[in-house]
């Protein structure tokens, strides 16, 4: 369904989660197909490196969404970075634990976008990883739903 969902727009009803992967903190947000919006709610941290899956089953069974969409890290021109190997395992790991579709799109720019709204919203630099999942949501809903 991946490959589907990345060769251009769907036609898709329901609740899907953004995730922006970290390594420290994996920041969620929660988006409607019939609207087109998405929502920062959590940021979850984890633990030498390895996701919260306790949280992340918490937030799933919540949400009952019908899709996984993950922010891509990669370089400035388009190469992959360190990240992105660690990107690919949490990728994996979501499928074989929730058995649902993941898509991904490419969150270059999106904590730099998420940290500039939190600078403008809260005048301080707080953590910014939730803001960024509902970037990366966002813009998937936008280029994806039809």
């Amino acid at each position: 369904m991946r490959d589907e969902l990345s060769s251009g727009t769907v036609a898709l009803s329901g609740c899907i989660l953004g995730f922006d992967f970290g390594l420290r903190r994996i920041g969620v947000a929660v988006g409607q197909t019939l609207l087109g919006t998405a929502t920062p709610i959590t940021i979850l941290r984890s633990c030498n490196g390895a996701p919260n899956w306790p949280g992340i089953s918490r937030i799933i069974r919540e949400w009952e969404p019908i899709l996984l969409v993950v922010g891509m890290p990669t370089s400035a021109d388009g190469a992959e970075t360190p990240l992105t190997i660690a990107t690919n395992t949490f990728i994996h790991s979501l499928k074989q634990r929730y058995f649902l579709p993941v898509d991904t799109i490419d969150e270059r720019l999106s904590s730099y976008e998420a940290q500039f709204a939190d600078i403008r919203r809260t005048k301080r630099n707080s953590q910014i990883d939730h803001i960024a999942a509902q970037i990366i949501l966002q813009t998937w809903l936008a280029e994806r739903i039809s």
